[in-house]
């Protein structure tokens, strides 16, 4: 094994044994953001939960959280935001991400990330992809983005999630 292999694995181990992750998520209708949140929770080791599920008294306890949800009429779930309403002031890294039928993510992630915010959490990263969607008048023609997220977007998931991965493994960044 090199040199760089070894530094490199022990990264992966360090991040593992030492960083702690959550993703809360809702994932309706046809499980779209559920498959992302998977995809993503499986390369950081993270505990997966919905709303209902999470622990406030205990969410402290975790390094790094993610925020995720459908986007429903240009927002993110109402659930997801009434519990990062009732989070006590944290100092911890977020992330947000979501699956959309249409339209740019930054828009829909907006008021979830100055919530996030005025909260104390600093946002290391989003991800978003089109996911099948059949709100409202769509359901009259089937839907849009039938298949989605197909396996393109769960490789952009994890890639992602790689990303936040070696952001927050580097010891760089005092973690």
């Amino acid at each position: 094994m090199t040199k760089e292999q070894r530094r490199n694995l022990f990264k992966l181990l360090s991040f593992r044994s030492a960083m702690k992750t959550l993703i809360i998520y809702v994932s309706c209708h046809h499980h779209n953001t559920e498959k992302v949140a998977r995809a993503i929770g499986k390369l950081l080791n993270a505990t997966l939960v919905t709303p209902a599920e999470a622990n406030l008294d205990n969410i402290s306890e975790y390094d790094l959280i993610g925020f995720g949800s459908g986007i429903y009429y240009a927002s993110m779930d109402k659930e997801l935001q009434a519990l990062v309403d009732r989070l006590p002031p944290l100092n911890k890294k977020a992330f947000i991400f979501s699956t959309r039928g249409m339209g740019p993510s930054s828009i829909y992630h907006r008021t979830l990330r100055k919530n996030l915010m005025k909260k104390g959490f600093i946002i290391t990263g989003e991800f978003s992809c089109k996911g099948w969607d059949t709100n409202g008048p769509l359901a009259y023609v089937g839907g849009i983005n039938k298949g989605r997220p197909h396996e393109k977007d769960l490789e952009k998931a994890r890639e992602f999630a790689e990303k936040l991965r070696n952001i927050h493994s580097s010891p760089s960044r005092g973690l």
